[in-house]
């Protein structure tokens, strides 16, 4: 999920950085990447008016609930772990051998329309013919809405109702409660057994590692994304899941000299500046992975590469229950393998 700035790079490119953790460098186009309370109003009947405070501080409305929504890819596949169907997405939804993109969680790629597929796509008359009658996507930054196109937005916004959702600078449970929010409002039923086996499954992972990070106490964990021509290493206190992981109990390495507000840009000769006995690479399909890195002599040097305790990271997870709770299994076995080697 996850940003240098300066004055010769726009919005656009600040939140495409934050888009790609980084993992597309700065070559092709110098990029790569709140909260008010909800809602009220109907919570799922076809009858009456519907409205939601988001995390803009604005409040949606609509003369009856939304039953035609357009989300970020990630944010319907949450919406769908809690039995919400979006009827379009936008954002990372296949991969080029059209297998779902780890964001589309258990969404079936093949049925839904997807108005874009990568940062700047978004079929704004694909979207008009819909009938669109909500837009969801993440918050980052501001009031910035994730994948909505700037050179579009006031198209694309006066089209239906728009619902923004924090996810940074907050805490996993916090920003997973507030699609289950929007969901019951949109009709889920919060209380199905999928639902709620599925946060007892989060639950009890979350257990579990709190019980890895205490026995491995002292163990130093680093998330960070890989590039061409950068290491990005992340700063824990900007994204939810790692926020949540620290409050378990996890000792990260905090970036000193972060950019932007998300992370530190370290040149590949510069990528030992940090040591840690336990790497989480950004897993996402925008960035280089382990397999893609044995060229670069300063990865391959670390501490927790020669150990082989690099374990993977989806910086952009689908918040819902369903979506963390393997997530959080991941990591736990991870910590509680882990020896300190830095």
């Amino acid at each position: 999920m996850s940003t240098p700035r300066n004055t010769a790079v726009s919005s656009l490119s600040r939140r495409g950085l934050l888009a790609a953790g980084g993992a597309l460098g700065l070559g092709a186009f110098l990029t790569a990447c709140g909260g008010g309370k909800s809602s009220g109003g109907d919570s799922g009947s076809d009858s009456g008016s519907w409205t939601f405070k988001d995390d803009r501080g604005e409040t949606a409305k609509a003369d009856r609930t939304p039953k035609k929504i357009v989300a970020f890819t990630g944010t319907a596949a949450a919406l769908h772990d809690f039995g919400i169907e979006c009827a379009a997405v936008f954002g990372p939804t296949k991969l080029k051998d059209g297998k779902p993109d780890p964001q589309a969680g258990d969404i079936d790629v093949d049925k839904v329309t997807i108005l874009g597929n990568a940062w700047g796509e978004f079929n704004v008359e694909k979207y008009a013919a819909l009938g669109p009658e909500l837009l969801v996507t993440s918050i980052f930054q501001g009031k910035e809405l994730w994948y909505v196109p700037d050179d579009s937005k006031k198209k694309i916004l006066g089209l239906a109702p728009s619902v923004g959702i924090s996810v940074a600078k907050t805490s996993l449970t916090d920003v997973i409660g507030r699609h289950a929010e929007l969901a019951g409002s949109l009709g889920a039923d919060l209380k199905a057994k999928k639902v709620t086996d599925a946060k007892e499954r989060f639950e009890k992972a979350s257990e579990t590692l709190r019980k890895a990070a205490r026995d491995n106490k002292g163990l130093k964990v680093m998330a960070a994304s890989a590039a061409a021509d950068m290491l990005y290493v992340s700063d824990p206190s900007v994204y939810a899941d790692l926020t949540y992981f620290k409050q378990l109990g996890i000792e990260f390495i905090v970036p000193d000299k972060v950019t932007g507000g998300f992370f530190e840009s370290l040149s590949w000769e510069n990528a030992g500046k940090y040591t840690a006995d336990l790497i989480l690479l950004d897993d996402r399909s925008v960035a280089l992975q382990p397999k893609d890195l044995g060229s670069k002599p300063t990865w391959a040097g670390l501490p927790a590469v020669k150990a082989g305790q690099v374990a993977p990271w989806l910086s952009e997870p689908r918040f819902s229950y369903a979506g963390c709770a393997p997530l959080v299994e991941r990591l736990a076995e991870a910590v509680a393998k882990a020896k300190k080697v830095a």
